[in-house]
């Protein structure tokens, strides 16, 4: 479930244009204006409001967003602005060849559909006028190269059925392909993580802990290491649960000395439409603290009242 709060009679998209304008106008940005406008909007009333404003002001909203805004809310709001997909193509672009860091697009390719994917792949292409599948090539390497690709361009079934028969066959494959084994048959589980469904991997996950008393995490955990290991663990811990999965990825952005400010906009910014509900119900079980107020004591400013105005209400 989504956090988003909209007007319970949302503006035209004119209405809005106006107000941005309004707000951009005169000595200093109206921030607090701009805000309670941009973070009540979903991805569609986003589109037809970039489009008014262009139209009625002849210049692009996120052009003048960033002459208007600054340091963390610029990039927040920047990345809060366009539709999913059109975010994750950014996202992953960012991560693959600017920032050369590269657990962003791990986490955004392990954590998708395979449809989504499919459009994520199509509109990367059109976008920045390279194949995604290229990029990875040129940008990662190993294992790690050979999991993301074959994630991305292998068919995988969306359904929620499942053959137990395979899943548990699975399961023991994996056993002997990792612990039961000195060192690791990574082919394989390259194999089953990118060509199982989401729903098959949890099943598998399940049989896992049965017969050999400890979850298929942990088992990923000792196999695997580095981006390759953080590619595994998405892919698991998205196919059982998603919300646990980015509550803890949450968590270790705030946790300890300073806040990794780029991993807390990308994870709130991206799951706000989805699943945030689930994911604060998961961080207040796990961490005795609700979300918002994490967000809240590692935050500060017009950055922080953006961020809270996604989660919604503190509960």
């Amino acid at each position: 479930m989504a956090t988003l709060i909209l007007p319970p009679i949302p503006p035209s998209p004119r209405d809005d244009a106006m107000q941005l304008y309004r707000a951009f106008k005169g000595f200093g940005c109206d921030t607090t204006a701009v805000i309670n406008i941009l973070a009540h909007r979903d991805a569609t009333q986003r589109a037809y409001l970039q489009q008014e404003y262009k139209a009625t002001y002849s210049e692009e909203l996120s052009k003048r967003l960033i002459s208007e805004l600054k340091g963390k809310l610029e990039t927040a709001v920047l990345l809060w602005l366009p539709d999913p997909a059109a975010r994750d193509a950014e996202i992953i672009r960012k991560s693959l060849v600017v920032d050369r860091n590269l657990e962003a697009a791990t986490e955004v390719i392990c954590s998708r559909t395979p449809s989504q994917l499919q459009y994520l792949k199509q509109l990367y292409h059109s976008k920045f006028g390279v194949y995604l599948e290229h990029e990875i090539e040129l940008n990662t390497s190993g294992d790690h190269q050979k999991i993301l690709l074959r994630y991305l361009t292998t068919p995988r079934h969306e359904g929620l059925e499942v053959n137990r028969e395979i899943a548990q066959k699975d399961a023991k494959v994996l056993y002997k392909a990792g612990e039961k084994k000195l060192g690791t048959d990574e082919k394989t589980f390259v194999q089953i993580f990118s060509e199982r469904s989401s729903a098959h991997l949890a099943a598998v996950s399940s049989y896992y802990h049965d017969m050999y008393g400890h979850s298929l995490k942990k088992a990923v955990k000792n196999e695997a290491s580095g981006n390759f290991g953080l590619a595994l663990l998405t892919i698991t811990e998205c196919a059982t649960n998603p919300a646990k999965y980015f509550a803890k990825v949450l968590y270790k952005a705030m946790k300890g000395m300073g806040t990794n400010d780029s991993t807390l906009i990308r994870v709130i910014v991206t799951r706000t439409e989805i699943d945030m509900q689930y994911i604060k119900a998961e961080y207040a079980k796990k961490y005795k603290k609700t979300l918002n107020d994490a967000v809240h004591s590692e935050t500060s400013g017009n950055y922080r009242d953006f961020l809270l105005a996604l989660l919604g209400p503190n509960h």
